[in-house]
């Protein structure tokens, strides 16, 4: 259950209480509403209690990152407070490219407006795009907000790679290179995201799911990226030796050869994203995508950030 996050009348953070204990502070006028986003109470007439150790736990993700506070309790480690924050990333992209139409357009057409310039664009180390630096942003935005209302010592970030030119051409180094031993762990979570944890054909979820060529094997078809995707057994079995297309499913390996961009942008945002985390004072530890699974199927969360 979320907890409601508490700070005392000094406006200093105190640890998160039950809904419960909240409303009772607030009915008795001993609180009041300090915050909507996230919601915080302040208790006016406390100063100072024992506080326990609680740990920001961050997932990024290119389209939603998810927020967690974990305190630790007599009992365990127990998650106090959890949200998903959804990026503007693809907004941000859409409305760049529309002023740079616009702007294209109205040169064209020599209207009164200033000409091209190229050669005073300076760009410092580190530069990352509009729509990458706001999913960094964003996330900062929340952990300095957490970080007032709540006693944080700790933040934990999942520090993932994916790398997309391998994942494309596997042949680049050797096949030996690219299939390790979390190759084909590696393969099938991303086919799970990308086909949305669904057979391909059926659009059937909640049930067993094989990787399956879109060409088989048999036919010229590789192990790439591309030339896969996920089916039910019965649509697997059915398909046999067809291609997609003359499975009556044509519009699968286009979808199939889309680029890899949410893959390439959190390849371009993760360092930055450590390095911001690192100078907001409390220590940073990292974590991969297998740990974050681990915990997820250990305490029988649903899958989501």
């Amino acid at each position: 259950m979320q907890r409601v996050l508490v700070i005392d009348k000094n406006k200093q953070p105190l640890m998160p209480c039950h809904p419960a204990r909240a409303r009772e502070l607030l009915n008795k006028k001993r609180a009041r509403v300090f915050h909507k986003y996230p919601f915080t109470i302040q208790i006016m007439d406390r100063e100072d209690s024992n506080l326990q150790s609680i740990a920001i736990k961050i997932d990024p993700g290119s389209c939603t990152t998810g927020i967690a506070m974990v305190a630790d309790f007599k009992r365990g480690k127990v998650v106090i407070w959890a949200a998903e924050l959804r990026h503007r990333g693809q907004q941000i992209r859409d409305a760049l490219l529309r002023r740079k139409q616009l702007r294209s357009s109205r040169r064209s057409r020599k209207l009164r407006y200033r000409p091209a310039r190229f050669s005073n664009r300076r760009r410092p180390d580190g530069w990352l795009p509009p729509s990458l630096q706001s999913r960094i942003e964003n996330i900062m935005t929340w952990v300095s907000r957490l970080s007032r209302v709540t006693p944080m010592d700790n933040i934990s970030q999942e520090l993932a790679r994916f790398d997309a030119q391998l994942m494309q051409n596997p042949e680049i180094s050797g096949i030996e290179y690219q299939q390790g031993e979390l190759y084909g762990y590696e393969v099938r979570e991303y086919l799970l995201e990308k086909w949305e944890r669904k057979c391909a054909y059926c659009a059937i979820s909640n049930i067993p799911l094989e990787i399956e060529h879109i060409i088989p094997k048999s036919r010229g078809g590789s192990d790439r990226m591309s030339n896969l995707t996920l089916a039910c057994n019965r649509c697997n079995t059915k398909k046999g030796n067809q291609t997609a297309s003359e499975f009556g499913y044509p519009h699968i390996q286009a979808k199939a050869k889309q680029p890899l961009k949410n893959a390439a942008a959190m390849n371009s945002t993760r360092w930055a994203l450590y390095k911001r985390l690192k100078l907001t004072g409390p220590t940073v530890e990292v974590s991969t995508g297998g740990r974050t699974k681990y915990n997820r199927i250990k305490q029988d969360y649903p899958k989501s950030h």
